[in-house]
């Protein structure tokens, strides 16, 4: 049976770091390293922290180790997840996958996505990215789902009793109260400020972490996930382990909001549309990158095949295949099927390349008709 430890593993090593490493390393301890994290919240009476206004400090985090009883297990790191629901997923909002997809197949049965394939058996969980129904969600338990990187909440709707799953936000447990406020403001909470909105106080009532709102509801600099592009529709970007993107300003037309401009982790800035989803926090599971698998044995667990290079093929699989012992074949390196790797080449043609050249032709159509007359 394993035996986990903890060990406290860094976020990114300096040189100080990798020093104090090998000394507790020598002498059988466990790790101890500090590396600045910003922190995603700081004031739990509204639950999120503006970057600007969240300071940087010294943070450690840890791991879960275990002792190298075997080959597979010694480089085995985990992330402490002791609040993840110890049973089986609701099975009225899951389908079990099957068919062809498993193996990065499409409907045709060619293969699309590569290094896919094997895999423990799966379930999908139906996940809500929408949050159109109103009213008090409780959270009844945080869950692990085999399908994305972040975990999952299953909440139960006060008024209607339905379930549904939901992306959990970093810092959410069980029996924590959330809303959705997509289907606009309700009655008591109108009544609460007077019959008028008042963009502080509303901000104050409702920007909680778990709670989604149309996103111009959102204060400035507040850090969000699950984050729409147009309205009426659900959630595209900002949904795997960890990231979030942030408000960063909102394009006004008159006194009338049109606009809603969001910063992405990849420093991408996108507009979305005023009436757009968002849900206030950082999707769960931040510290996901940092695990490793330990084994070959577990990436085929998970559904992932081994990435073969292209030099190690032969000629007859790979453009870099062939030759004798290691060489590169005096070739740029492509992909297998030729399309060049590197040099800015451009696999799409421009959009409106077609209609150019059949502007062209009507036009030397009408040039012949005129010689011929």
């Amino acid at each position: 049976m394993l035996q986990p430890r903890i060990a406290l593993r860094p976020a990114a090593q300096s040189c100080n770091c990798l020093l104090s490493s090998l000394r507790s390393y020598a002498t059988a301890t466990t790790h101890t390293q500090t590396t600045p994290v910003q922190p995603v919240a700081t004031n739990p009476s509204i639950g999120f922290a503006p970057p600007s206004m969240a300071p940087r400090e010294k943070t450690t985090f840890q791991m879960k180790t275990y002792k190298p009883r075997t080959p597979g297990v010694r480089h085995l790191r985990r992330t402490i997840n002791e609040h993840l629901w110890k049973g089986g997923p609701h099975k009225p909002l899951t389908f079990a996958k099957v068919g062809q997809g498993k193996g990065g197949r499409n409907h045709t049965g060619r293969v699309t996505v590569r290094h896919r394939g094997g895999g423990h058996r799966r379930r999908i969980r139906t996940v809500d990215f929408v949050r159109m129904a109103p009213g008090k969600h409780t959270v009844d338990r945080i869950e692990y789902d085999p399908n994305r990187s972040a975990h999952i909440a299953l909440v139960t709707n006060e008024a209607t009793k339905t379930k549904s799953y939901i992306i959990a936000a970093e810092g959410m447990r069980a029996g924590d109260a959330i809303q959705s406020y997509r289907a606009g403001i309700p009655k008591d909470l109108l009544d609460s400020m007077g019959g008028v909105i008042d963009p502080g106080m509303l901000a104050a009532k409702t920007a909680f972490r778990g709670n989604c709102l149309p996103i111009h509801m959102i204060p400035l600099g507040t850090q969000v996930y699950n984050v729409g592009s147009t309205a009426g529709k659900g959630g595209v970007f900002c949904r795997s382990a960890g990231t979030f993107a942030t408000v960063i300003a909102r394009e006004e037309v008159g006194k009338k909001i049109k606009d809603v401009i969001v910063r992405l982790q990849s420093g991408e800035v996108r507009k979305v549309s005023k009436d757009a989803c968002a849900t206030v926090g950082v999707a769960s599971n931040p510290l996901y990158h940092f695990q490793q698998l330990g084994k070959a044995g577990r990436s085929r667990w998970l559904n992932i095949r081994p990435t073969v290079r292209g030099v190690a093929m032969n000629a007859v699989d790979h453009p870099h295949g062939g030759g004798r012992g290691k060489s590169k074949g005096n070739v740029h390196p492509v992909s297998p099927w030729g399309v060049p790797a590197k040099g800015g080449y451009k696999t799409r043609k421009k959009s409106n390349t077609n209609i150019y050249v059949v502007q062209e032709r009507v036009r030397n159509m009408g040039k012949r008709r005129k010689t011929k007359t």
